[in-house]
């Protein structure tokens, strides 16, 4: 990776599904009050269903990632990130092995989704965590498992019974906000809606206004975890929820 003038604006590189149609432009729009101090620069791979078998492993071998990952390196981008959910079914390993991929491959810090709502999930002390997913029953009974393992109990969980990656933008903001309100009933400690391809973040900021508690969208926690690696003042970003004071 060449370097550049660390005077200059700040540059995130997102490395997204390629049947995603929500991170690009929710992902500009919440980081508009930053721009043009940051931008946010896009890669994609192939992924087009997900569901627990070989065939939907594969989408998330490595070498894709490391093929996006060096057009983005021509960008020079300060930060990597993976803009996908994968690791939360797969397990929490997966992100650890990738970053550390991208991040020798390329010479930019790394994150990703996961490791993003993991780090928010400690900082907000959630024992007790709300799940909303597009998922299909079999990947989100895997997702809780993974939590379980980490001492965080799934007390409420909606999921909209997809596995069709494009579909998962067709869940409307309505039915998001529905799915949200009744994990709310549980009294969870935080509500996370899990999918990077789900119109989530405005309805999130509005619902923790409603709700009183965190609710951690995709497309907004991995801009944060960006955000958090690149060092960059977050208090603009105040409107679009809790986590961007934390």
């Amino acid at each position: 990776m060449q370097t550049r003038d660390s005077s200059g604006p700040t540059l995130i590189g997102m490395l997204t599904p390629s049947s995603n149609t929500v991170v690009e432009p929710f992902t500009a729009a919440l980081a508009w009050p930053l721009f043009p101090q940051v931008s946010v620069h896009f890669g994609r791979l192939r992924v087009t269903r997900i569901a627990l078998d070989e065939g939907s492993d594969q989408q998330f071998a490595i070498e894709p990632f490391l093929a996006a990952a060096d057009l983005l390196a021509d960008a020079r981008v300060d930060v990597l990130a993976w803009n996908g959910t994968s690791a939360s079914w797969l397990g929490f390993d997966s992100d650890a092995r990738l970053c550390a991929a991208l991040t020798e491959r390329t010479g930019a810090r790394a994150t990703s989704a996961v490791q993003s709502l993991n780090r928010l999930l400690e900082t907000f002390g959630v024992r007790r965590l709300g799940l909303v997913t597009p998922y299909t029953p079999d990947v989100q009974a895997r997702i809780i498992a993974n939590y379980a393992e980490i001492g965080i109990e799934t007390v409420a969980e909606r999921h909209s019974n997809r596995s069709d990656n494009f579909s998962f933008a067709e869940v409307d903001e309505a039915e998001i906000a529905r799915m949200c309100r009744e994990v709310a009933e549980a009294r969870p400690d935080a509500i996370v809606i899990l999918c990077t391809n789900m119109r989530g973040p405005f309805v999130a900021a509005a619902l923790e206004r409603e709700l009183g508690l965190p609710v951690l969208d995709s497309v907004a926690f991995t801009l944060w975890g960006c955000l958090k690696e690149a060092e960059v003042d977050m208090a603009p970003l105040a409107d679009f929820g809790m986590m961007f004071a934390k």
